[in-house]
């Protein structure tokens, strides 16, 4: 039976309570916090319970967060998430996390070229975006990759400790 969100390299699945260790570690990995608005360190209880809460139904939460395995073999290597859902609109802010073990390795593409075909092609979206912090050239490069554009700077957008940064939005448009 092929999985809904699969391709040989890699398969976009639901949270289950087996990634309860692969979370924290994300979770508390303190150079993700700029960018995933966390302010410090996180229990493996609240992560546990917030596994265990999950709720997928991305019209009553406005957020979708999918693992990224390894098809092979089923090892999680990152998270893909919507979040700010305006079903209004059809568009949703795009969110995408690749161990750093994994990285350079074809994977985040992998995941984005199947999470953009989900978006659009099941749940019907028009748009995507993206805020990725100033100096994430490599994020840039990925998502332009895929067919987003630069639409505009937003200045001192967010705190990272005692500095200020700029991020980019990026918009792809179906």
């Amino acid at each position: 039976m092929k999985k809904i969100i699969s391709n040989d390299l890699i398969t976009l699945r639901s949270l289950e309570p087996t990634d309860l260790d692969a979370l924290y570690r994300w979770e508390n990995d303190s150079w993700l916090w700029t960018v995933s608005n966390i302010m410090g360190p996180s229990p493996k209880s609240y992560i546990w319970q917030y596994l265990q809460n999950y709720d997928s139904d991305i019209y009553n939460t406005r957020q979708l967060r999918l693992m990224v395995t390894l098809t092979e073999s089923a090892e999680p290597i990152g998270t893909i998430d919507l979040t700010n859902l305006d079903p209004f609109n059809n568009r949703a802010e795009l969110g995408i996390l690749i161990d750093r073990d994994h990285q350079g390795k074809g994977y985040g593409n992998e995941a984005l070229k199947l999470f953009t075909g989900y978006v659009r092609d099941y749940l019907g979206l028009f748009q995507l975006y993206a805020l990725v912090p100033v100096g994430n050239e490599a994020c840039v490069a990925l998502l332009k990759r895929h067919g987003f554009a630069s639409a505009g700077m937003l200045k001192k957008w967010i705190n990272h400790g005692t500095e200020v940064h700029d991020v980019e939005m990026l918009q792809l448009i179906f």
